[in-house]
Order: C-alpha cells, then structure tokens, then sequence
C-alpha cells in the first residue's frame, strides 16, 4: 500500500466520523444520491481541503472511491494544471448527483482549458448529468469569466434551444441556470436573452415553456436590472475564484 492510498482510507474513516444520518436524509429531500455518501456538508470539506492542498494523486484515489464526499474533497484538492480531456471525460462518467456534477464543473472543470470544448460535446450527450455539465459550465462561465466575450455566449446559444426540450429535470435546469446566468452578464446579453426566452414560449414542450417563463421572471425583475447596470463597468471575476456556493437544482 502506498502513502497516498494510506492517505485516501484515512481521510474516508475522517469523512465517515463527520457524517450524519440527519445529513443523509437532507440530500435525499434535495434529489442527492446517498447510496454511497456519509452525510458531511460541504463547509466541512472545504476546510479540510484547505488544510490538504492541492495533490493530484490524492485526488485521484479519493475519487477512485466512489464515496460522495471523498468525490466533492478530490475537486477541492485536485491541481487545476494537471487535469486533462481525459480525465474530465472519466470524472463526467461518474456523475450521479446535481451537486456534485455543478460543483466539479464550477470548481474545477471551468478553470481549464478545455472548458468550452466540452461545453460543446457534452450538451448533445444523452446523459443526465453529463448533459448537466455542459450547461452548469456555461452558467458558472457566465459569472466568472474574464476572457469570454459576448459574442461567445451568442454563440452558445442554439445549444440550449437543442436542450430546451429535454424535459428531465436536471438537465431543464441547468439549461435555465445557464439562459438566467447569461442574461444577467452584461446588457447587451440580458436583451439577447430575453429574446430567446420569448421564442421558447412559442414551443410545445412544457420544459421550453417552463426555462422561458422563470428566466424571464428573474431577468424582467428591476433589481436584476439594476445589478448588471452598476457593474457594467467592472470586469467579471476571474474563473480562479472558486464559487462559495452551489446554486439549487
């Protein structure tokens, strides 16, 4: 046995002690798979990744696991440089649960670069989560990136009018996380969103209907107005600021 899979049973004994049923039956109610989870919320985790660092091949055993909260520490410890397309492809297989799909893919998966491209490939998978990921990228890019420019998120578009469709409900989310997210970067961006939205009202699926009806809620609001008007200014977070929160399913 090497160190580092010494290191993985003693942070899953860890993971184990922090746990708690009254947690387990929490992500239950929220649509979480506990089948393989401890119950251990996610401050606890980013604690303790603080105090491990970043370590790639703990990560790796960690997530080889298969235990839930050992998956969510790997994103948190995992060394951004290090990831590759393969290895977002194996980890995007293993996806089983909203929150750890949005939290390796808004912690992690967005600070690489290859981002985008799988943006692409994965909203046509057939996937639940998979299809997810492509569009809880786009919603996290939407908020923190610093490169992209509206053009881009035009461009991605016609990706969630092909989704709009699929009425499973964590993909219909996401895709309107993306659409609200995207509406709320910049002006310009908040009007081509609002026209879209308009389009899928027109369509027969009750999922185009419900992304259009929310997004426009949340985007005809004033304070969502005033929010994007008072920083028009400023730049985007950088995508090297790891979100403090995972948004609801």
């Amino acid at each position: 046995m090497t160190k580092t899979d010494q290191d993985v049973r003693e942070l899953i004994d860890h993971l184990r002690s922090l746990g708690s049923e009254r947690n387990r039956a929490g992500m239950a109610r929220f649509g979480i798979t506990v089948t393989q989870a401890f119950g251990v919320s996610i401050p606890p985790l980013r604690a303790l990744a603080r105090r491990l660092g970043r370590d790639h091949l703990l990560a790796a055993g960690l997530w080889n696991s298969g235990w839930h909260e050992a998956r969510l520490l790997a994103v948190y410890c995992e060394e951004i440089a290090r990831v590759d397309r393969t290895q977002m492809e194996a980890w995007a297989a293993d996806f089983n649960s909203w929150d750890l799909t949005d939290q390796t893919c808004s912690n992690l998966f967005i600070q690489t670069p290859f981002a985008m491209e799988k943006v692409h490939a994965w909203a046509a998978r057939e996937e639940e989560f998979v299809r997810r990921a492509a569009f809880a990228m786009l919603a996290a890019l939407a908020v923190h990136s610093r490169t992209m420019e509206d053009a881009d998120f035009r461009a991605v578009l016609p990706l969630l009018d092909a989704a709009a469709d699929d009425e499973r409900n964590f993909v219909r989310k996401s895709v309107n996380w993306a659409l609200r997210q995207i509406g709320k970067r910049t002006l310009a961006l908040h009007a081509d969103a609002l026209a879209f939205a308009e389009t899928l009202t027109q369509r027969p699926s009750r999922s185009a209907r419900w992304i259009a009806r929310d997004a426009i809620r949340e985007l005809s609001r004033p304070e969502t107005i005033n929010r994007i008007e008072t920083r028009r200014a400023k730049r985007p977070v950088s995508v090297h600021r790891v979100p403090t929160h995972t948004p609801s399913r």
